[in-house]
């Protein structure tokens, strides 16, 4: 079966992104081995965004080159699988606003309900100092869904 007939459509790819938990993001380290990580993460208009410690390895790293590789999957068996790799450009944010809204965001994507402003404020307000927010704009997108295998590999 042909590759793109695995492939979803850009509706398809934002329920996905919109509905999975966790991101895989893979940086440039220094010494040219990938940094490697798991995170949550929202969709904003087709962007992955995400909110990190400034002075974690994966900040440091877009920092000094911002090409990063995004991954998005699930499913447990062969037949199951679905996934979306992400190619961009990290656009890097360190407004304290933008970092509470990401992580209001975030919060309301894992608990499943809204979590109004005040509440953000309390809980992400005196972090938000120490945190960038990142958006991934895509260059490169992938994505695959082997359900529509229909049991044929």
């Amino acid at each position: 079966m042909p590759r793109r007939d695995i492939s979803m459509t850009d509706a398809e790819i934002d329920t996905f992104l919109t509905e999975v938990r966790h991101l895989q993001v893979a940086t440039n380290g220094a010494d040219g081995y990938p940094h490697l990580t798991t995170l949550w993460f929202v969709l904003d208009d087709g962007w992955v965004v995400f909110r990190s410690f400034t002075k974690s390895q994966r900040i440091v790293n877009l920092r000094r080159d911002p090409r990063v590789t995004a991954l998005a999957e699930s499913g447990a068996t062969y037949e199951e699988l679905k996934g979306v790799m992400i190619q961009g450009v990290a656009h890097l944010d360190n407004a304290p606003d933008a970092v509470i809204e990401v992580n209001r965001r975030v919060m309301e994507k894992m608990a499943g309900h809204p979590v109004d402003d005040e509440t953000a404020q309390a809980l992400f307000g005196r972090h938000a100092g120490k945190n960038t927010v990142v958006r991934i704009e895509p260059v490169r997108v992938a994505s695959w869904d082997h359900s529509r295998l229909e049991g044929f590999y």
